[in-house]
């Protein structure tokens, strides 16, 4: 993938779906969608990883364990570290960018949405990417959704269902809907 285009996708900057560059794009979702299939179809942890390995355009970590059913719409701008847990049925929109940290545990129906449109309905045709930051030791609890720009700070916990749309500080727990602090670790 071209770095200029994934600068621009992740500028924050409207993305115009009829730009000349965005058939990369589409030709890219289109592998992905292709090998998510044989992804979602396989029989092991190591069969698994090695397959989102190809998607992602970066060998993950033999002590990362993703589970099946994953979802992506690109897969390249996806970074996962070390010792990292994602469990079932987890969405990750990447094409603003999502970055996970090391040791970090993500629940069931998990959804990190890098990618929105804009308000403006004259420019709704289009993609603002903003990129997504998990940091080492976080802990994303079941069906939360963490959206566009935001930074989730290390040895912070995101509650079952929250909806995050503001950074999350280290150290902190947060829930609801926006989710707010409610303790500090």
């Amino acid at each position: 993938m071209n770095l200029e285009l994934f600068e621009r996708m992740c500028s924050g900057n409207p993305f115009r779906l009829d730009d000349p560059a965005f058939q990369e794009i589409n030709d890219l979702k289109d592998r992905t969608l292709r090998l998510s299939i044989e992804l979602n179809a396989s029989t092991n942890t190591d069969q698994f990883r090695n397959r989102l390995s190809d998607i992602i355009g970066t060998e993950i970590d033999k002590s990362t364990t993703i589970f099946a059913p994953f979802f992506t719409n690109f897969g390249r701008y996806i970074t996962i570290g070390k010792n990292v847990f994602i469990n079932h049925a987890c969405s990750f929109l990447d094409m603003g960018g999502i970055t996970i940290g090391d040791n970090v545990l993500i629940g069931p129906k998990v959804n990190l949405v890098s990618e929105n449109h804009p308000i403006d309905p004259t420019q709704r045709n289009s993609l603002i990417g903003k990129p997504i930051v998990i940091k080492n030791n976080a802990w994303i609890g079941a069906a939360a959704t963490i959206l566009p720009g935001i930074t989730v700070g290390e040895n912070a916990i995101v509650a079952a269902g929250a909806i995050v749309t503001k950074d999350v500080p280290d150290n902190t727990i947060v829930a609801g809907n926006p989710a707010k602090p409610i303790k500090k670790i």
